[in-house]
This record gives C-alpha cells, structure tokens and sequence, in this order.
C-alpha cells in the first residue's frame, strides 16, 4: 500500500468547533511553504506541490463554503492527522456527509483534501455536483 493510502487509513482527529478550524487554519497558513497539495478527488490529483498563495486562497475559499453550507453551530467535518504537524487534511463536502464520523461499510469520500503526500487516486462512486465542479473551476481561474 502506498505512503498516500496509509496515511488516508490512519488515525485522524476532528475539528469540532468553528474556532478549533479556525485555529487550524491558521497553522496550515503558518506551513503553507511546505509541499502541499490540494485534491480534489473529482478531479485527478495534482502532479506538482500548490504554491502558497495558492493554498491561502483555497483555505480561504473552503472556510466560506464550509460554514456557509455546514447550517450546524459545530464544525466535525474537516478531520487531520495532527493538528500542530498536520501531514493529511480531510475536508468534507457539507452536501454529502453520509455518516463521516461513524461507522459504515461505505463511508463517503472527503470531497477535498490536503496533503503534504502527493496523492494517489481515491476509488469513490461518488457523482460529484456540478455546483461543486463550477465552485472548484472558479477557484483556480
């Protein structure tokens, strides 16, 4: 199994409440000269590390669209590996949760994540909206 899949199947923590993401976010901006990568898994993954700005934009983006769309007072969607060293972030699309924190055979798909792993091609099923198709293509016009 691949470092991207391993990492994908280990032990991750969640950020429950809109002011632990915003913290979060603040770290990830901190390492945002590290090598990451932004996936989204409608997409192939990318070849080639996102520049800092890039990630800053993307940070920026996904935050509006998660509290905007997450009608909740608690965040519990986006999950990480570490949240002071974090090396894999898995966002969760508002619109498609399934059951993301608890157990199932077929849990959704996150539908963006970050890396410091080049990623590998998940396996999903998954048909992905064309509002999220146009929201990530406006992105990275």
């Amino acid at each position: 199994m691949s470092e991207f899949h391993q990492a994908m199947r280990g032990k991750f923590v969640s950020l429950l409440n809109w002011d632990q993401l915003s913290e979060f976010w603040q770290t990830v901006r901190n390492q945002a000269d590290r090598d990451w990568y932004i996936y989204a898994i409608s997409d192939p993954p990318p070849d080639t590390p996102h520049r800092a700005d890039e990630i800053h934009r993307f940070i920026d983006e996904i935050d509006v669209l998660l509290r905007k769309e997450h009608e909740e007072d608690y965040c519990g969607i986006v999950y990480t590996d570490d949240k002071a060293e974090p090396h894999i972030v898995k966002i969760y699309d508002p619109n498609n949760l399934g059951v993301v924190c608890g157990y199932s055979d077929n849990p959704p798909p996150p539908g963006w994540i970050l890396s410091r792993i080049k990623p590998e091609i998940l396996d999903h099923n998954e048909l992905i909206p064309a509002n999220r198709r146009r929201w990530w293509q406006r992105l990275w016009a």
